[in-house]
């Protein structure tokens, strides 16, 4: 028999999935992102939505949720998988790369904000304490929003995506400093501060040791243990095994569930299992992400929004105005340029998911008046929900403050970057090359000689640069010391061998694919020092004979045989190297 509380629960999770199948798509058809829907589906749905008029019209309780609360659980899974695919996405090598973002940018960008908006509301009367909670607890902004938007919109790679995710990182580290600061509040006196951060601090890195190790020496032959034994299934288990177990060993040890998920990820990231993991979460991410933003637009309660409205609306502009000068000047010292600050600015000025924590901790813990947390709690959804919109006029910031003529100077921060792939020629070639690279998530350094094609690529966002490959010193400042490969599509031929020789002759060791019209050209881009080189003639005569086979009546299995062959035979010819032994 079917109890009254598993009722409510079914009937919740019916409405959840009607809102998520037919709802959110209608907004998404209004030219609305999904998180809007989500959140703007949830307010409608929740208690001071149409729930609040089922006395009037008992049918709405049939249609609307009953108990938010029971989806918090299953919401913060969705947290947990998105920072776990995020982690995935990067690795410890592009983690280090920014460093200066997130210990310097997140570093002034928290702190900043936290002391500006605590300070702020002391002087409008707040006691204290509370005006500190609050300040610390607004200082941060949504992972979950912000890297959710820049996954959809691939853009988790540029340096916007790269400066976000730094701050944000840094602020997720202050989670756990923030609820112990929180908790002593309410224990004044009975235990020494210091003492309670030292341990918190030594249970931390205990954390961190342990989940390493575990990644690093056992991971790897897990999965391999679940493919061998069972395939795909067992291989969910092992990962689901690996974001919860992770996400626990950080929480018992006093930091945020969601750093040991992205720890997990950049651990697995690392393993040849990534692809295969990324693509079988990918729906259960976006379920319970959806289900996240929900419970968001659960929390805005309208009648707090409606009674304190001057309150709400007046702390929501001034959070957003001191958070996004603060966030500006801190990226802008550390981590981009005006325009990629601008941008950024817009994107962590609004409120995240953790001020709910902070606020319902300080709340229990007696610093926060139960009228204070509403109002709290009801500017912190607002600004969440304000996120897309925010963004966008970050954007429209941004190139407005880049509309005169860039002078394409690389910046020599690119000299400390680790990781990247540099691209030489903007062509058809090289932005095929690029967009594809871009889609998994490769950072990108491109470089060419056309001042248009630098212009229009660098509107579309990229880090295109006007230099020519081939001297030495606009290598260095793209970073060559420390690329992980060379990309050259240039169509002069004396352009490519250049540079080829210029990026040998400086780096060694470093991996250099070029382009070539014909097999002539190929020897001599390898006599230069390339690692590989791709014929342009015979790729074309190779896509020519596959069409023709195939109108000729021939089975498509054929021709793949065929092709693969004959590529084999040519390729073997083009990469034979001047010195090599001839047949």
């Amino acid at each position: 028999m079917v109890h009254g509380g598993q009722e409510a629960l079914i009937k919740d999770a019916l409405v959840f999935f009607v809102a998520a199948g037919l709802v959110v798509p209608v907004l998404r058809a209004a030219k609305l992102p999904a998180v809007v829907g989500f959140i703007l589906a949830g307010v409608a749905l929740g208690p001071s939505g149409f729930s609040a008029f089922s006395d009037q019209v008992p049918i709405l309780e049939y249609v609307t949720i009953s108990d938010p609360a029971a989806a918090a659980p299953l919401a913060e899974l969705g947290v947990l998988f998105l920072l776990f695919l995020l982690g995935l996405e990067l690795s410890f090598q592009k983690l280090w790369a920014l460093k200066r973002t997130v210990f310097g940018a997140g570093t002034v960008q928290a702190i900043l904000s936290a002391v500006v908006i605590g300070y702020g509301l002391y002087l409008f009367g707040l006691p204290a304490t509370e005006a500190a909670i609050i300040g610390l607890a607004l200082a941060l902004s949504s992972t979950a929003i912000v890297m959710q938007l820049m996954v959809e919109n691939k853009k988790a790679a540029t340096p916007v995506g790269r400066s976000s995710l730094g701050v944000l990182l840094f602020q997720d580290i202050l989670v756990a400093p923030i609820l112990i600061f929180v908790g002593f509040t309410a224990s004044r006196g009975e235990a020494d501060l210091s003492t309670v951060l030292i341990q918190a601090l030594f249970n931390g890195l205990l954390a961190l040791i342990v989940i390493i190790a575990i990644g690093r020496y056992l991971l790897r032959h897990l999965f391999r243990l679940a493919v061998n034994a069972g395939g795909r299934d067992f291989l969910m288990a092992i990962t689901l095994l690996t974001v919860v177990g992770a996400s626990v060993i950080t929480y018992n040890a006093g930091l945020s569930l969601a750093l040991g998920a992205f720890l997990a990820g950049l651990l697995l990231g690392e393993t040849e299992f990534k692809h295969q993991t990324e693509i079988d979460l990918e729906p259960f991410k976006g379920l319970l992400l959806g289900l996240f933003f929900m419970t968001v637009g659960l929390a805005i309660d309208l009648s707090v929004v409606l009674d304190n409205w001057q309150i709400v609306l007046g702390g929501l502009i001034a959070m957003l105005i001191i958070k996004a000068i603060l966030a500006f000047i801190a990226v802008r010292i550390f981590a981009g340029d005006t325009a990629t600050s601008l941008e950024t600015s817009f994107l962590l000025a609004p409120a995240g998911e953790f001020a709910f924590v902070i606020a319902g901790a300080g709340l229990a813990a007696g610093s926060i008046a139960v009228r204070t947390s509403a109002i709290v709690t009801a500017i912190v959804a607002l600004s969440m929900l304000v996120i897309p919109a925010s963004w966008r006029l970050g954007i429209w910031l941004a190139k407005v403050s880049s509309s005169a003529p860039p002078s394409h100077q690389i910046p020599s921060d690119f000299s400390a970057n680790e990781g990247h792939i540099i691209v030489a020629g903007l062509g058809r070639v090289g932005r095929a090359v690029t967009h594809i690279l871009e889609r998994e998530q490769a950072e990108i350094v491109g470089l060419d000689t056309n001042p248009k094609t630098v212009s229009h690529q660098r509107a579309l966002g990229r880090q295109i640069y006007f230099g020519d490959g081939g001297r030495k010193e606009v290598l260095q400042k793209a970073g060559l010391a420390h690329a992980g490969l060379v990309v050259v599509t240039l169509d002069n031929q004396l352009s490519a061998e250049s540079m080829v020789k210029s990026a040998r002759h400086s780096r060694p060791d470093v991996p250099i694919l070029a382009r070539a019209r014909d097999a002539d050209h190929a020897q001599l881009l390898y006599q230069a020092g390339a690692t590989f080189v791709i014929p342009d003639a015979i790729e074309a005569g190779l896509q020519m004979s596959a069409r023709a086979l195939e109108q000729m009546g021939y089975e498509s299995e054929a021709v793949q045989t065929l092709i693969t062959s004959e590529r084999e035979t040519e390729y073997r010819m083009a990469t034979e190297k001047p010195d090599d032994p001839k047949d």
